[in-house]
């Protein structure tokens, strides 16, 4: 007889079993198609590739522009996450520390362009920088991405200072911290989190961001998204998208279990006040 708690069980196994297939899968097939031998082709009725080798990921980086679009990506996205969490930040502590007239429709406004579809902000953006007269692909892509991202940021940080203590501020006050000092004592501990949070999620963001590299930057200044698109729409060459793909991808999946250990070492002591 089934009794509840088996049930339980067994419907968290099956979904266990079932985002382990969803995720371990396709990872498992890029894996393979990207070690497809170049001197012999994997196609039907073969299961598996006839030779494995890792002479694609040798010729990806040696004949095409993987490298140089690796470096763009990887230079543009620390430096958006950065220029985010500072711009973020003020409005940040004003959605969540100070009260005045329109504050909720300002908060709307704020995460609306969550909401927009990527390539209608992009040709937007795209037109507005050509009407300015920004033709600097780096500084324009760069400026993108801020824009489109802080949002994110904005409502991180949001929380995060909703959550500072004021007995904390107050008594750090209280006993002659100066403005830093009250900073380091109640501001700190409690945004840390938050702001790491805020710093991995635009960066991963700005990784694997597409519409808006692509309009404004392409041809000459190529991102990893970007040059995956070649080997996946007009250029379709799979061992090759693989290859770009599991680049793309595993440096981000790293990143998003770093995250979450991030968001459990939050102390709820800090957050609340309360041990």
């Amino acid at each position: 007889m089934w009794t509840l708690p088996r049930l339980q069980t067994l419907l968290a196994s099956l979904l266990t079993a079932v985002f382990l297939l969803w995720l371990i899968v396709p990872f498992a097939m890029a894996l393979l198609w990207s070690l497809v031998d170049p001197g012999t082709p994997w196609s039907y009725p073969d299961i598996l590739p006839p030779a494995l080798s890792f002479e694609r990921w040798t010729l990806m980086w040696e004949t095409t522009t993987l490298s140089t679009a690796m470096f763009n990506s990887y230079t543009l996205a620390p430096v958006a996450a950065v220029t985010a969490i500072v711009l973020a930040a003020p409005t940040a502590y004003a959605f969540a520390r100070i009260d005045f007239p329109g504050k909720a429709a300002a908060q709307i406004v704020t995460l609306t362009p969550l909401v927009l579809p990527g390539f209608v902000t992009a040709v937007f953006f795209a037109s507005i920088l050509v009407s300015f007269g920004v033709y600097s692909r780096y500084g324009a892509i760069l400026l993108g991405h801020v824009v489109l991202f802080i949002p994110y940021a904005v409502r991180i940080l949001t929380v995060s200072f909703a959550q500072v203590n004021q007995e904390v501020i107050n008594a750090a006050r209280d006993l002659g911290a100066s403005g830093w000092g009250v900073f380091r004592a109640a501001f700190w501990p409690v945004l840390k989190p938050g702001v790491l949070a805020s710093f991995l999620i635009v960066f991963i963001l700005s990784i694997e961001e597409f519409a808006l590299a692509f309009i404004v930057g392409s041809p000459s200044f190529t991102t990893i998204p970007t040059i995956l698109f070649s080997y996946l729409g007009y250029d379709f060459i799979r061992p090759n998208a693989a290859v770009v793909a599991l680049i793309l991808v595993v440096p981000n999946v790293l990143l998003m279990l770093v995250l979450e250990r991030l968001l459990q070492s939050a102390n709820p002591a800090n957050v609340s006040g309360k041990g």
